[in-house]
């Protein structure tokens, strides 16, 4: 596994996150903390793509329809949340986002009273059979 997979582009949205953070603090719903990210990433000239399409499929049939909260230059997953903190939850959830696509890297968010981040990884090569991706999914 290369853990230091896309280091350079995360550290840029790490540090935007922190931006983000302390711009605006905690208590915003999520699709403020989502639409102020993207607005702060696309100004540092990256291409988002907001509730970024996860089609999940079984067996070849799809089974679940699902939106990832951003996908930055189409290499990087974001997940966003708003809680006190994060969870094993929280972290299943990007995992299985990153499952379902051609993504490795997740970034797992949190505006919550304090800051915090999670960096996760999914090589391709680990994902048991590959995702057909339509229509501009991710």
């Amino acid at each position: 596994m290369d853990y230091k997979k896309h280091s350079e582009l995360t550290e840029i949205i790490i540090g935007v996150f922190y931006d983000v953070y302390n711009e605006l603090g905690f208590g915003f719903l999520e699709s403020v903390y989502r639409k102020s990210f993207a607005v702060a990433l696309r100004a540092r000239g990256m291409t988002v793509k907001e509730e970024a399409p996860i089609t999940v499929y079984f067996r070849g049939q799809n089974v679940g329809d699902f939106k990832a909260d951003l996908a930055v230059n189409d290499l990087i997953l974001i997940e966003l949340k708003t809680a006190e903190t994060l969870v094993m939850a929280h972290e299943a959830q990007t995992l299985n986002y990153l499952r379902a696509t051609a993504l490795e890297v997740g970034l797992l968010f949190n505006f919550g009273p304090k800051p915090q981040l999670r960096r996760l990884l999914f090589d391709n090569d680990r994902k048991k059979a590959r995702r057909h991706r339509a229509g501009g999914a991710i």
